[in-house]
């Protein structure tokens, strides 16, 4: 499965900036391993919450979560991470990326 990361405009990507703030190489390790699996089709515990967003949830630490759209079947676009404590506003996000996203292919 192809992986590609949300870019809004300005160029800033939100997934890259979450997952830079995250200090911790333990878990850094653990979201990439996901990430591989995810590569290689295995997208493990996700759910749909809405609007063409999805959520990878990573059992571990405060609760980590992966947002993504599906760009098609074999091709995702990884919007924004968080966790359970900033769940709300980070799915709020991830659907405003998704929709902007989608709105700059028209």
């Amino acid at each position: 499965m192809d992986i590609q990361i949300y870019r809004d405009e300005n160029g800033n990507e939100p997934f890259e900036q979450w997952l830079s703030s995250i200090r911790n190489n333990p878990t850094l390790a653990r979201i990439d391993n996901r990430l591989k699996r995810v590569r290689l089709g295995l997208l493990g515990d996700y759910r749909l919450i809405g609007e063409g967003v999805s959520e990878l949830r990573l059992d571990f630490g405060p609760g980590y979560r992966i947002y993504f759209g599906r760009i098609q079947s074999e091709h995702i676009l990884l919007l924004t991470g968080g966790d359970k404590n900033s769940q709300r506003r980070d799915i709020a996000a991830a659907k405003r990326y998704w929709k902007d996203f989608k709105e700059s292919m028209q």
